[in-house]
């Protein structure tokens, strides 16, 4: 700027200068050659200041927007594997919050959870999940070790979570390796909220059955993966197979189940007002199978256990009683490697819990679910010729399921409902199985035939993954 100032006060000198004789004029000769030098100069000087910073800014573009290829390359890496999100640490997942524009405070789990919910929003194109849904998704735990359930009552109508963890592998001809099982539990949640939120609008068989539509890479529920599939059958596609919303003023009872762990972890992502805990384990070995229930409402009874004391060392079962009806979470026991306890289990376990319930059932209607550790059909598990000795499929425990179970008035909703779908609800570990959709299903609710008309929908939610069992839902109208 002074340069400038200097410039213009000569160039004000020159003009005053006009008309006058040339021999007088050399002052301001001398002047104007000396400001076109000064001028020139000062050109110059801008001209390398204007390209060095230019440099600079496109040193800092290149730099920004090499930042934001990465931080889009790694959202969509964590979209892909959102598993990825349970290994990092709080700073990396804070870092990950900030690079998305989330705005979320609160432990590892907090982090985590809202990560995998705007993920699963902006990756796929999800619609809004249902309440149930949202919750089980905040109870992911970064380190399972229990189980529970969990009860919440109001007016309008309920929801009920009942959670069995597992951690198995299944082999053939060796069933399980190692005899670590793990607990079971229920969550009973009684609330104002809509069954389903999503409206999707399909047409035909085929649109019906999921098939037609554009196959997502993150939902490979949806493709029919079966060695031995039947003309008839179809993939489970829950986005269009849930049933529509009850109206309102529909008083119903929701129940989600789900294989998970960690009871402690569960109640600190629950909501206020759980203050009803009933939970059973192993006495006979820690850490061995169990289950939980965790309720807003305060149940007319709790009991634990068969009343035997052969199998009630393992604290496989949660009895709990409401007005209309007892729900039974429960963990029955896995076969085993080698099929070791294939014999208890088909000749004792089974027949005394069958026996339990229509006892209890003199009395009210009964609901159970859990991991009930049966495929029951050849539908329920991708490769049955496989699987003839592996526990979960053999034919002593099928044969079991229908003897003690089905032929004794209670109905597997999920297969009522979908007679001809092929839906999982377990995937093993091992070899990524979930990724390829090679699954069994050993997650059901059963109930009273008395009240089998009055499920609205049974339905699986395959999209949460933090277990090797994905949660279960069902909808009772009142």
């Amino acid at each position: 700027m002074p340069l400038l100032l200097r410039g213009g006060s000569l160039l004000r000198l020159y003009g005053c200068g006009c008309g006058l004789p040339s021999a007088n004029f050399s002052p301001s000769k001398l002047a104007l050659t000396r400001l076109n030098l000064i001028m020139a100069e000062t050109r110059a000087t801008y001209s390398r200041r204007a390209a060095s910073k230019n440099t600079e800014i496109k040193k800092d573009d290149d730099l920004v927007l090499e930042k934001v290829a990465e931080s889009k390359l790694e959202i969509e890496q964590l979209r892909n594997d959102p598993d990825r999100l349970q290994s990092m640490t709080v700073k990396e997942l804070r870092e990950i919050t900030r690079m998305m524009g989330i705005s979320v405070k609160g432990n590892k789990k907090d982090l985590v959870s809202a990560l995998m919910d705007s993920l699963g929003k902006e990756g796929n194109g999800k619609v809004g999940t249902s309440s149930v849904e949202k919750i089980g998704l905040s109870e992911v735990p970064s380190k399972r070790k229990g189980a529970s359930v969990v009860v919440e009552q109001n007016i309008e109508s309920s929801e009920v979570i009942s959670e069995t963890p597992s951690k198995r592998s299944r082999t053939k001809n060796k069933s399980v390796k190692g005899s670590t099982e793990e607990n079971s539990g229920a969550n009973v949640k009684q609330s104002k909220t809509s069954v389903r939120k999503e409206k999707l609008v399909v047409q035909g068989a085929v649109a019906k059955a999921g098939l037609g539509l554009s196959v997502d890479h993150e939902e490979p529920w949806t493709v029919l993966v079966h060695k031995k599939p039947q003309p008839t059958w179809i993939p489970y596609n829950p986005k269009v197979m849930r049933s529509p919303p009850l109206s309102k003023d529909t008083k119903a009872l929701k129940i989600l189940s789900w294989n998970e762990k960690d009871i402690e972890v569960i109640k600190e992502g629950l909501l206020e007002g759980y203050t009803h805990s009933f939970w059973t384990c192993s006495v006979s070995k820690l850490g061995y199978s169990g289950t939980a229930i965790i309720s807003r409402v305060k149940p007319l009874s709790i009991k634990y256990g068969l009343g035997l004391p052969d199998h009630d060392t393992e604290g496989r079962v949660v009895t709990v009683e409401f007005n209309d009806f007892y729900l039974l979470t429960a963990y029955v026991p896995n076969s085993g490697d080698g099929l070791k306890r294939l014999t208890y289990r088909v000749t004792e376990w089974d027949p005394s819990l069958g026996n339990y319930m229509k006892e209890l059932e003199k009395l009210k209607p009964v609901i159970l679910t859990g991991d009930l550790n049966c495929a029951h059909q050849e539908i329920d598990i991708h490769d049955p010729a496989g699987n003839r000795r592996s526990a979960g499929f053999t034919t002593e425990e099928r044969e079991s399921f229908e003897t003690n179970f089905l032929s004794k008035g209670f109905v597997d909703t999920f297969r009522k409902q979908h007679p001809n779908v092929v839906g999982y609800s377990y995937w093993g570990y091992r070899h990524n199985a979930r990724k390829t959709n090679k699954g069994w299903r050993l997650d059901y609710f059963l109930v009273s035939e008395s009240i089998a008309e009055r499920v609205h929908d049974s339905y699986i939610i395959p999209d949460i993954s933090a277990s090797d069992h994905s949660p279960l839902g069902l909808v009772l109208k009142l």
